[in-house]
C-alpha cells in the first residue's frame, strides 16, 4: 500500500475466544478500499482513545472480507491498550492505519503443491487468512500452551489441522515441529508465524529438509511504517537505507524468507 493513511473503522463484532484472547471484526465505511488492498500476513495499527497512549498497537490481520470491506483481527491482552480494545462494543469507532507491511507470497502455493501452515500462540490468527487464500493442498499445524484451541474450528474448511500443546492436554505434547515429525507431514512450502523460538525451529527444519519457508516475525513496534527503526531484525543482506545488516520488521516485513533472516 503506497498511501498509508489513518482512517476510522467501525466495530462490527467483538467476542472472547479464550482467556485473554479476543476477536474483532472491523468495517471501513469511510474508506472503501482498505479490505480490498489487504493480503494475508499484513497487519493494522489500532489507536487507543486514551490520549496518554499515543502510539498505536500493531495487530495481525486474521481474515479479509473484501466484498464487505471488513477485516478481522484476533489479539491477546498484553497491556492497557489491548485491554481497552477488549472492552469496545459493536457500533463503536476506532482509529486505524491499514493495511501495513508486506504479506506472504502465495505464488509458491499453487495447485498441486503441499502447503504447510504453522502457527504458534497469537501467531495462529494470521495463518487463517492465508489458509483461505492459498490454492495448494493445505495442512495447518497449530501450537498452543494448553487446550484452549482458539480458532481451530475456523481452519477446518480450508486445511487438514493438527495440534500440539505444551501441557499435552490436546494433540501432540510438545511444539509444532514435534507435531510435524509425529504425523510425518510433507511440504513443498512452509509459512509460519509465532514466537521466535518456534520460528528458529521452523527455519532449522526447513533447512534440514530443503523446504522453502516464509516466516512472519512478531515484534513490538512504535511507528509501524518504517520511520523510527524501532523494530529491526538481523539480515544476511545490508539494508539500503542504513547500510547495515538489518531489516525493518514493520516496513520490510513482517514476512521474510526464513533463510534471509538471522534469528
Amino acid at each position: 500500500m503506497s498511501d498509508k493513511r489513518k482512517c476510522i473503522a467501525r466495530i462490527e463484532s467483538q467476542s472472547r475466544l479464550a482467556e485473554g484472547v479476543y476477536s474483532m471484526w472491523l468495517s471501513f465505511p469511510e474508506d472503501g478500499g482498505i479490505a480490498g488492498e489487504a493480503v494475508p500476513g499484513q497487519f493494522i495499527s489500532m489507536y487507543s482513545s486514551d490520549g496518554s497512549r499515543l502510539l498505536p498497537r500493531p495487530i495481525s490481520i486474521c481474515e479479509i472480507n473484501a466484498p464487505q470491506n471488513m477485516l478481522r483481527v484476533v489479539y491477546r491482552i498484553v497491556g492497557k491498550g489491548t485491554e481497552e480494545f477488549s472492552h469496545m462494543e459493536p457500533g463503536g469507532r476506532i482509529g486505524v492505519i491499514a493495511p501495513l507491511g508486506n504479506g506472504f507470497d502465495t505464488t509458491y502455493a499453487e495447485k498441486g503443491k503441499k502447503v504447510l501452515l504453522i502457527g504458534g500462540g497469537i501467531g495462529i490468527p494470521p495463518m487463517l487468512g492465508l489458509a483461505a487464500a492459498v490454492k495448494g493442498e493445505v495442512t495447518a499445524v497449530l501450537g498452543y500452551r494448553d487446550g484452549s484451541l482458539f480458532l481451530k474450528e475456523d481452519f477446518l474448511p480450508y486445511a487438514n489441522v493438527y495440534i500440539s500443546t505444551e501441557d499435552g492436554s490436546r494433540g501432540v505434547k510438545g511444539n509444532v515441529i514435534d507435531a510435524v515429525r509425529h504425523y510425518g507431514i510433507a511440504a513443498d512450502i512452509i509459512y509460519a508465524c509465532g514466537p521466535l523460538p518456534m520460528l528458529r525451529g521452523v527455519k532449522s527444519y526447513a533447512k534440514e529438509n530443503g523446504i522453502k519457508a516464509q516466516v512472519s516475525l512478531e515484534e513490538r513496534m512504535a511507528c509501524g511504517i518504517g520511520a523510527c527503526l524501532g523494530c529491526v531484525c538481523t539480515s544476511k543482506e545490508k539494508d539500503v537505507h542504513t547500510n547495515v545488516n538489518n531489516k525493518r520488521i514493520c516496513k520490510d516485513g513482517p514476512v521474510f524468507d526464513a533463510m534471509e533472516i538471522e534469528f
